[in-house]
């Protein structure tokens, strides 16, 4: 397969174990499922005599094949997927990129691409060399990083959330999503500076900080959720619904589970895990670290009604028998999970996600021709010998198409993009000029191969015969955000 799912499959070593003469894998898939795809060396009693130099006798038990594990995986969309990542890594000249691409409705890892590539046949090359290790790695689980605006959906679920469980006691809300918010930076309690926005703005309503990526409105909204009902109740939300915290159990070695604060508790150095700002920083996504699997999942609960899913790249496992047949092992039972969030609570916000990708939001590059999409970006610094850096970012883009009954989840990564403005342009850095082209590409190309009928029949580009921009997708309802944002925020 070449490098196709190179860090997912890997390989075995071209030494094997010398006592038992197994087969040693180098990781990924091979590791996790050692055991069992290991075959069984089968015995023979064998009779010698001084003149009888071999003398066969009785098979005392028969050699075993290993178990066959089939993918969850989907080689086209892997193909399309590690296409398209690499393209876009070389296009901006980043340091490297992922794409997870998972079932909403399932839970199933569909593609998992990473560039720079690792190469199985050739690994002694990337494990000799420290400058390629990092490669064999698959790093959407094994690294974690500060999502930053990613996190911004998650965090206004959570809000809407906590409306619900007050309704449910009888008391008022905690916010309108059509209220008017003052966004001005400001003092937020426990701070120093203020929280500020790429651009200053006046007044906002749920579906303009999304379509936005407010800072100062996600701020305020979880400071009202923590004062009404307590950092326990927000902690236990990001973990025990989204996840956060947690290893989601995908089968690939090294797995972090990430780090969630919890109040109360003291760092090494004395400190607190959980100060009065934090709540702010985790509205942001900022003081908490995660891997793109859970990220994939909590985005799979939004883009899925609100049902509770389980990530797997496993679909099957099934053992060939000594005299012929087989034995089925593991056998994935697609059934609906548990539902998480409330209808009431995943409509608005889905609702509010469409407008990212239209004009006036942070990501119109993400905008896939002739289909419709919801997604968000995000940005954020990296930490560099144990501060954030300003020139070194991690820029996503995570989505879900189509907008309605979606087929996928899709997360693009890109590390280490350039820090450098281009006029015209803007910076490479923002996961809206950077991750978005990726997942209109991967999106459009996966779509058609699924056979999914386009449902934005006039959402083309400038020049296509079939665009007619005020019937496309979203339009109306864009072009009555923008005038409701002009109204709040005239000079």
């Amino acid at each position: 397969f070449g490098h196709l799912l190179g860090q997912v499959l890997h390989t075995v070593r071209e030494q094997r174990d010398e006592k038992t003469e197994q087969c040693i894998s180098t990781g990924g898939l091979e590791l996790v499922f050692d055991s069992i795809l290991q075959g069984k060396t089968g015995k023979r009693r064998i009779h010698r005599s001084p003149r009888h130099a071999m003398e066969m006798g009785v098979v005392l038990q028969p050699p075993e094949d290993g178990a066959d594990v089939t993918l969850t995986i989907n080689h086209c969309l892997q193909a399309i997927a590690e296409e398209e990542i690499e393209s876009q890594v070389k296009k901006v000249g980043a340091k490297g990129g992922w794409a997870l691409m998972m079932d909403p409705h399932s839970g199933e890892i569909l593609a998992l691409a990473q560039y720079p590539f690792f190469e199985p046949k050739n690994y002694r090359d990337y494990f000799n060399s420290p400058e390629r290790l990092e490669d064999t790695k698959v790093r959407a689980v094994t690294d974690v990083y500060e999502p930053g605006s990613v996190m911004k959906p998650i965090t206004l679920a959570i809000c809407l959330l906590a409306n619900k469980e007050l309704e449910r006691q009888g008391k008022p809300p905690l916010f309108d999503p059509d209220e008017m918010v003052d966004v001005a930076p400001g003092p937020l309690p426990g701070r120093l500076k203020p929280i500020r926005d790429p651009r200053d703005h006046k007044f906002m309503n749920m579906e303009m900080a999304l379509q936005k990526s407010s800072n100062v409105y996600v701020a305020k909204m979880i400071a009202r959720v923590v004062e009404e009902m307590g950092a326990l109740w927000y902690r236990g939300v990001l973990q025990n619904i989204f996840g956060f915290g947690n290893h989601s159990n995908i089968e690939l070695p090294g797995e972090s589970a990430g780090v969630l604060p919890m109040p109360g508790k003291v760092h090494p150095n004395g400190t607190l895990e959980w100060s009065q700002p934090t709540p702010y920083s985790l509205a942001m996504g900022y003081n908490i670290l995660v891997n793109n699997v859970q990220m994939a999942r909590s985005f799979a609960i939004i883009a899925n009604g609100g049902y509770d899913v389980r990530p797997t790249l496993v679909k099957k496992i099934v053992k060939p028998l000594p005299g012929g047949g087989k034995k089925v092992l593991y056998q994935r039972a697609v059934e609906q999970g548990d539902r998480l969030l409330p209808e009431s609570v995943v409509a608005p916000l889905v609702r509010a996600m469409r407008y990212v990708t239209k004009p006036g939001g942070a990501a119109p590059k993400a905008d896939i021709f002739g289909y419709t999409e919801a997604g968000k970006t995000g940005t954020s610094e990296k930490i560099i010998n144990g501060a954030y850096s300003k020139r070194d970012h991690i820029s996503t883009f995570i989505g879900f198409a189509p907008a309605v009954n979606p087929r996928f989840v899709l997360m693009i990564v890109i590390d280490e993009p350039p820090f450098a403005y281009i006029p015209g342009f803007g910076s490479y850095k923002w996961g809206g000029n950077c991750a978005a082209p990726a997942f209109r590409r991967i999106g459009l190309r996966s779509l058609q191969y699924l056979g999914v009928p386009p449902d934005d029949p006039f959402g083309y580009p400038v020049g296509d015969p079939r665009r007619q921009a005020d019937k496309g997708d979203w339009f109306k309802e864009s072009e009555a955000l923008k005038k409701l944002y002009e109204k709040w925020n005239a000079a």
